[in-house]
């Protein structure tokens, strides 16, 4: 399901060059799958000023509340860049698939990604804490 996704000029530039440094140490070969889906994302998004991005919509270092429609459980999580990334504390990397697959959706989307297990369905219930609406565009 192709979906319009939107994200801030400042997460587009961090992301490219997460991207950049990625691929120039090539000492992840298995992760090179998950970096091509972020680039797919990427390609397809609506690029915003941070200011103006609604604060309805996943950026990075946004908390976000999903319900997974297969299970029905409700699940938290923080879109974190990789070396954020802690389970223990549900921080996700964007280069996880969950992580690909959050970036840039909007409050009531529904989110199909592949994951190691299969098939998961997401829907994106609510964001606890957006940095921008929060005022904070340097994280």
């Amino acid at each position: 399901m192709v979906q319009d996704i939107v994200i801030t000029s400042f997460d587009l530039q961090r992301l490219q060059k997460q991207i950049e440094t990625f691929e120039e140490s090539g000492r992840f070969p298995q992760d090179a799958e998950y970096i091509e889906t972020l680039k797919t994302e990427l390609a397809k998004a609506t690029v915003v000023d941070p200011a103006q991005v609604p604060d309805d919509v996943i950026t990075m270092n946004s908390c976000v509340q999903l319900k997974d429609l297969d299970t029905k459980r409700q699940l938290e999580y923080t879109l974190v860049f990789p070396e954020k990334a802690d389970s223990a504390d549900r921080k996700v990397s964007i280069l996880a698939p969950l992580g690909t697959a959050l970036i840039g959706y909007r409050v009531g989307d529904t989110i199909e990604f592949k994951a190691p297990a299969g098939l998961r369905r997401l829907r994106v219930l609510g964001i606890i804490y957006q940095p921008e609406a929060a005022g904070d565009f340097t994280v």
